[in-house]
């Protein structure tokens, strides 16, 4: 039997209005990693509402990523979707002398409240499952993550370094944790990420949002709003 490898796409190179600067990006080498965009961080009654931090702002992140989703997938741009959490016993969450024991608010939480025990962040419960207005299509990956960063653990890296991506569109929550974790990551893996600043939500006061995309424009990669990123996007679309 002959086997036939599927070859790289042709390049498809685009410009997206973007800070500190413009961006030019090769779609076929461009996924949309999206962060963490379950229950438990953006809907009433997961971890992060009961953990008592604002969800103001999260719905708005929900309804803003949905159609940048549609435009991608017409695009042709991979969509990997990260999801955080651990098995339903927490021996994912790591052993009494690990840091994650400490400073996990969700495992913090559940020490005081023992009654959550086995339902945040668990798989397979409603609070690790992924917002159904913006769940995977046919077609697009999911990425299970232990810690804060998209990488730590997982077959990410070699996910798109196998479809040579080189270009991260950043989508999802919380800005200031595991979307600027797994930026960071990106950068010194040599990838050019993007933060879609109005399809993120952050976890604290909205100054951690402001210092997250001030870190991201001033050292580790680029920001954009969803509108450019859909214009970018919507160029490579053949019209229906």
């Amino acid at each position: 039997m002959t086997v036939a490898p599927t070859l790289p796409r042709e390049p498809v190179v685009r410009t997206l209005r973007a800070r500190p600067e413009d961006l030019s990006l090769d779609l076929a080498a461009t996924a949309v990693i999206v962060v963490d965009m379950q229950n438990a961080y953006l809907s009433k009654g997961g971890y992060i509402d009961l953990a008592g931090f604002s969800h103001e702002g999260a719905e708005a992140s929900v309804k803003a990523t949905a159609p940048v989703l549609q435009a991608a997938r017409a695009a042709g741009v991979t969509i990997v979707y990260l999801q955080n959490g651990w098995d339903a016993g927490y021996r994912e969450a790591g052993g009494a002398l690990s840091p994650n024991q400490y400073k996990s608010n969700a495992l913090k939480l559940i020490r005081k409240r023992p009654e959550l025990n086995g339902t945040l962040l668990a798989k397979g419960g409603w609070d690790y499952a992924l917002r159904e207005e913006i769940a995977p299509k046919e077609g697009d990956l999911v990425v299970p993550k232990p810690r804060y960063s998209g990488f730590y653990n997982t077959a990410l890296d070699s996910i798109l370094r196998s479809r040579g991506i080189r270009n991260l569109i950043f989508v999802g929550v919380a800005t200031n944790v595991c979307v600027e974790t797994t930026i960071r990551d990106a950068f010194a893996l040599e990838y050019f990420a993007v933060l879609v600043k109005d399809c993120c939500h952050h976890a604290g006061p909205p100054m951690v949002q402001e210092a997250t995309v001030y870190n991201v424009e001033t050292f580790f990669g680029w920001s954009a709003t969803s509108e450019d990123l859909r214009e970018t996007l919507a160029i490579n679309t053949p019209a229906s």
